[in-house]
C-alpha cells in the first residue's frame, strides 16, 4: 500500500525544479505519513539531487541509524552503499552514498570544517518541529550558505505541527506543500484518580495497567513511553513478570542500547510484541503494528541546569502536544487505544508545547560552534528565533572565562581546539588541560559525575557516616574526590544495591554513570587525547576543575564563617556538608538559589579547594592591581588600599596609603551632600543666601551675578574639604569665607544692597531689622508684628524696587492674621474688623 507522502511527490518535484524561488520548500505531512523515508527518494529517483548527495538530519541517534536501514532495504541494497548513516562515533557510507541520515550536530560541524559543503545537493530537515538547539543553528548556517557560495543548495524542512507562517517567512522566498497523511482513530484513556508515583512506580503501573487491557485488546502490538533507559529496564521487567513468555515477546527501545537490540526492537514476529522505549519513538520512528500505546507521560528534556552551568537532561512532564503524537502512534494502520498514565484534570493542567531549546538552553556551546564556523557578531546572526540577549551575554562571558574568547570575543587558538569537542565548552576545557596534565580518565570520571544526580545519598544515619569515613576516608581537597571513591567503591562492588546502601551510595546513579564516563572517553580519544590509566597528582585534578569552573571562584570572607565572594561582583554561602572547609579559595561546581524566610540565599556545593598561585599561573591576563580611595564608615574617615582583583573578585588589600587629596575631597563632599556629614557652619544663612544670589540675578540680569548651581555647591564643599581626609577635619571648617569667595566684593555688596538679608522697620520702639525669607520658586516675604507694622503704609520692595515683598502679619502670639504685598488696603479694610477681637485677646499691647 503506497504511504499518504507519495500523493504529494510530483507537487514536490515540482517545487523543487520551479525557478521562481530558490530551491527552499516546506513539507507539512504527519508522522506515519512516511516523509522520512520516502522524501529522500523520491529526490533521489526524480533526479533532483544531480549526481550530488541528499543529507537527512535527524534531531536523534537512534532513528539516524534506523532510518537509514529500512530505506537501504527498501532499495534493496546493503546498508553503507547506496544509503548510509553517520553518527556520533560511527560512519557507514562511503563513495557511492547518495542517500546519508545524518545528526544535526554532525552536519554543523561539517560546516566548521568546510562550510561550502562540497558534493552536497540537498539538505533535509527532518521533524524540525521538534525546534532543537541544532536544527535551528544548522538550518540558519545552510541559509546563509545557500545565500552566499552555493546558490544550488536545495533545502527541505519538513515537519509534522510546525505552524509554517512564521518558518515561511524566515526562508522567504520559498514554496510550501502539505500532506494529510491517513491515521486511524485513537480512543484516549485517562487513570481515575492521581498516582504517588514514589509508592507505585511508574513502571509497575504500566505493566498492571497492560495486563488489565489485553483483555479488552486482544490484537496488536504495545508501545510503552518511559524517560529513560533505568525506567525502560525496569519496565521490561515488570512486563516479564505478567505476560506469558510463549506469546509475547518484549524489548527496550533506547538510544544507549547496542545496535543489534535496537533493530530487534522494531523488528517484525510471529508473537505480539511489547517495545518500551524513550521519546525517540514518539515522531521520527515509526514501529509497525502499534495498536495500543501506554504513555508513562515522562521525558528526559534538555534544559539549562543553573546549578550547574550546563545543559542537561531533566526528567519532566510532557507536553500535551507530545502526548498528542505519541496516541497517533496506535493509530497507523488500525483504529487504536491509548492510555495515558495521569489523570484528565491533570492533563488539562500541562504546558500545550514545549519551548524550542533557543528557549531553555545554555547557550555557550553553541555560540562556540558559531564562532568557530566564522560568525563573529552573534546578534547578527540570522537566528530562526533569536535568543534571549541576556542569554548570548552569558554564554560568552562564560567563553571568555574559560579562554574560548578573547576581551573582544574573538575566537582563540584554543577555543577552535575546544569547538571540535562534541560536548559542553567547560568539560572540553577541562579535557584539554587533563591532556597537557596526564589525568584525562579521572577528569573524564568527574565530568561523567556532574551529569545526573549526586550517586552520595544527603541525611543519612550515624552507622552509614561512619561507613563511609571508614571505607572512603575522609576529604578535605575536593568534593568530587569523595564521589569518585564512592563510585570506584560501587564498580568494584558490581553496584550491588546492599553493599552501595551501607554507605550511602546511590547504586542505580553510579551505574548510571558508566555510559556516561565511557562517552567522554570516547570523545577524548577521538580528539587524539590519551587516555591511558595514569596515577595523577591531586593538584592536577585539582587545576583542570578551576579551569572548567573558573566562573564559580570564590573567596571565603573569614575562617569562622562559610560565606564567600565570587568573581563576576558576586556572593554565596559554601554548604555546611561539603569537605571543602579550610581552604581560602575555592571553586564550585554547583551554584544553587534557595528562598529562606523571605532571603535569598546563593548556596555553593561540590566544592574544590584551590590556590591563589594557579590563578596567577592559568589566568594570568585576569588580574588587576590598582588603587581605590574609599570611605569607612566606623572611621569615618576616607582611605586608600591596593587591591589585587581577579574579575571583580578582591584577593587581597595592602594597608592603609595617604589618598589622593581630590578623590578624598569628592567623597567627603559626597558624604556631606548626602547629609551623612553636615558642616556645622552650613546652615540656614548659607542656603539663603546662595538663594539671594540666583533670585537677584534673575531679579536684575544687569548686574551680570555668576549662578550657583547644584554642581557648584558640591565644588564649593570639595574646596571646604579639600585637604582632609576625615569628618572630623572639616565638621567645624568657616564655611562663609569659601561660599562669600564665588563672588567678587562688588558683587558681594550688591547682594547685601539689593537682595538683603534684612530689612529695617520703624517702631515705636526705635529701628527694628526684619527678616526676609528668600525662595527657589515663590516671592520673597516679612514677617513683623503687626505693631512693627504700624509705620508702614504700602508696600515694601527690593531689588530696587522691582521685587515687592509678601508681607506676613503676626498677632502677638506669632501667628499670621493677614498675608499681603500692600498694606494701605489692609490697614483700610482689614484691620478695623480685627483690632476687636485682636484687643479683647491681647488688652496689654499697643492698638492703634
Amino acid at each position: 500500500m503506497p504511504l499518504p507522502i507519495h500523493e504529494i511527490a510530483n507537487a514536490l518535484a515540482e517545487a523543487l525544479s520551479c525557478k521562481d524561488h530558490p530551491s527552499r520548500l516546506i513539507l507539512q505531512a504527519p508522522t506515519g505519513s512516511g516523509k522520512s523515508t520516502q522524501v529522500p527518494q523520491i529526490i533521489l529517483d526524480r533526479g533532483l539531487a544531480g549526481t550530488g548527495e541528499i543529507v537527512v538530519l535527524q534531531p536523534r541517534r537512534l532513528p539516524t541509524r534506523l532510518l537509514a536501514a529500512r530505506v537501504a532495504e527498501e532499495r534493496g541494497g546493503k546498508l553503507g552503499d547506496e544509503v548510509g548513516y553517520q553518527i556520533r562515533f560511527d560512519r557507514v557510507a562511503s563513495r557511492n552514498t547518495r542517500i546519508r541520515f545524518v545528526t544535526e550536530g554532525l552536519l554543523l560541524r561539517q560546516m566548521l570544517s568546510d562550510p561550502t559543503l562540497p558534493g552536497v545537493s540537498v539538505l533535509v530537515f527532518d521533524e524540525f518541529h521538534e525546534r532543537h538547539l541544532y536544527s535551528d543553528l544548522t538550518l540558519a548556517r545552510a541559509l546563509e550558505i545557500q545565500k552566499t557560495t552555493r546558490p544550488d543548495l536545495k533545502l527541505i524542512v519538513m515537519s509534522a505541527t510546525l505552524e509554517a507562517g512564521p518558518l515561511a517567512a524566515y526562508l522567504d522566498p520559498c514554496a510550501v506543500l502539505s500532506s494529510s497523511g491517513r491515521t486511524f482513530p485513537v480512543a484516549i484513556e485517562y487513570l481515575d484518580k492521581p498516582v504517588d508515583t514514589e509508592r507505585y512506580p511508574v513502571w509497575q503501573l504500566a505493566a498492571d495497567e497492560l495486563d488489565r487491557l489485553l483483555r479488552k485488546h486482544p490484537e496488536g502490538d504495545v508501545l510503552i513511553f518511559m524517560p529513560g533507559g533505568y525506567e525502560i529496564a525496569r519496565t521490561v521487567g515488570a512486563l516479564r513478570a505478567v505476560l506469558r513468555e510463549s506469546e509475547w515477546i518484549v524489548l527496550p527501545l533506547h538510544g544507549e542500547l547496542p545496535p543489534g537490540e535496537q533493530d530487534a526492537a522494531v523488528a517484525r514476529y510471529a508473537k505480539r510484541k511489547v517495545v518500551v522505549a524513550t521519546n525517540v519513538a514518539e515522531t521520527s520512528l515509526t514501529i509497525d503494528g502499534i495498536r495500543l500505546v501506554i504513555d508513562g507521560g515522562l521525558a528526559r528534556i534538555a534544559r539549562h541546569d543553573p546549578y550547574r552551568g550546563i545543559n542537561t537532561l531533566l526528567v519532566e512532564k510532557i507536553s500535551r502536544a507530545s502526548a498528542d503524537q505519541r496516541a497517533g502512534r496506535a493509530g497507523r494502520t488500525a483504529p487504536g487505544h491509548c492510555l495515558r498514565l495521569w489523570t484528565e484534570k491533570e492533563h488539562a493542567l500541562r504546558a500545550p508545547a514545549e519551548a524550542a531549546e533557543i528557549r531553555r538552553l545554555e547557550l555557550s556551546e553553541a555560540a562556540l560552534s558559531l564562532k568557530a564556523s566564522g560568525i563573529g557578531d552573534l546578534r547578527s546572526f540570522a537566528w530562526f528565533e533569536p535568543p534571549e540577549p541576556r542569554a548570548l551575554d552569558r554564554a560568552e562571558e562564560l567563553l571568555r572565562d574559560l579562554g574560548a574568547v578573547d576581551r573582544h570575543d574573538k575566537l582563540t587558538a584554543l577555543g577552535r581546539k575546544m569547538a571540535s569537542f562534541p560536548m559542553h565548552p567547560r568539560y572540553a576545557r577541562m579535557l584539554l588541560a587533563a591532556d597537557a596534565y596526564q589525568c584525562v580518565r579521572p577528569v573524564a570520571l568527574i565530568a561523567a559525575l556532574t551529569q545526573g544526580r549526586s550517586l552520595l545519598l544527603r541525611d543519612v544515619d550515624k552507622k552509614t557516616n561512619e561507613n563511609r569515613d571508614d571505607i572512603l576516608g575522609g576529604e578535605t581537597d575536593s568534593d568530587f574526590f569523595l564521589l569518585m571513591r564512592a563510585w570506584r567503591y560501587a564498580e568494584k562492588s558490581n553496584f550491588a544495591m546492599e553493599k552501595c546502601r551501607a554507605l550511602g551510595i546511590h547504586a542505580q546513579s553510579a551505574r548510571q554513570v558508566l555510559p556516561v564516563l565511557e562517552n567522554f572517553l570516547r570523545i577524548a580519544s577521538s580528539q587524539g587525547l590519551s587516555i591511558e590509566e595514569t596515577p595523577a597528582p591531586g593538584e592536577a585534578v585539582q587545576k583542570c576543575l578551576l579551569l572548567g569552573f573558573s566562573d564559580h571562584l570564590a573567596r571565603r570572607l573569614d575562617g569562622g564563617t562559610l560565606r564567600c565572594e565570587m568573581v563576576h561582583r558576586r556572593r554565596g554561602t559554601l554548604v555546611r556538608e561539603s569537605a571543602v572547609q579550610s581552604a581560602a579559595y575555592l571553586v564550585a561546581s554547583e551554584i544553587r538559589e534557595v528562598n529562606k524566610g523571605g532571603d535569598l540565599q546563593v548556596l555553593l556545593s561540590m566544592a574544590t579547594a584551590v590556590k591563589e598561585e594557579w590563578l596567577r599561573e592559568l589566568f594570568p591576563d585576569d588580574f588587576e592591581s590598582a588603587a581605590e580611595v574609599l570611605f569607612d564608615d566606623s572611621l569615618k574617615r576616607v582611605v586608600q588600599k591596593t587591591r589585587t582583583v581577579f574579575r571583580g573578585l578582591v584577593l587581597r588589600e595592602s594597608g592603609e596609603e595617604e589618598p589622593d587629596p581630590d578623590r578624598a575631597a569628592a567623597i567627603l563632599a559626597q558624604k556631606v551632600i548626602e547629609g551623612k556629614m553636615p558642616l556645622h557652619g552650613w546652615d540656614d544663612a548659607v542656603e539663603q543666601w546662595i538663594i539671594r544670589l540666583n533670585r537677584l540675578r534673575e531679579w536684575m540680569p544687569e548686574l551680570g551675578l555668576p549662578a550657583l548651581t547644584p554642581d557648584d555647591r558640591t565644588t564649593l564643599i570639595e574646596q571646604l574639604c579639600h585637604g582632609a581626609t576625615s569628618y572630623r577635619e572639616i565638621k567645624d571648617r568657616p564655611v562663609w569665607a569659601a561660599v562669600k569667595s564665588w563672588l567678587s566684593p562688588q558683587q558681594q555688596q550688591w547682594i547685601d544692597q539689593y537682595a538683603p538679608e534684612r530689612i529695617p522697620l520703624q517702631t515705636s520702639k526705635g529701628e527694628r531689622k526684619a527678616k526676609i525669607t528668600y525662595s527657589t520658586e515663590a516671592a520673597p516675604f516679612l514677617a513683623a508684628r503687626i505693631q512693627d507694622l504700624y509705620h508702614v503704609s504700602g508696600e515694601i520692595r527690593i531689588a530696587s524696587g522691582r521685587i515687592p515683598l509678601v508681607l506676613h502679619v503676626l498677632a502677638p502670639n506669632q501667628r499670621p492674621i493677614q498675608v499681603t504685598q500692600n498694606l494701605a488696603t489692609f490697614w483700610k479694610e482689614g484691620y478695623p474688623k480685627l483690632k476687636p477681637e485682636l484687643s479683647r485677646n491681647y488688652p496689654k499691647h499697643e492698638w492703634r
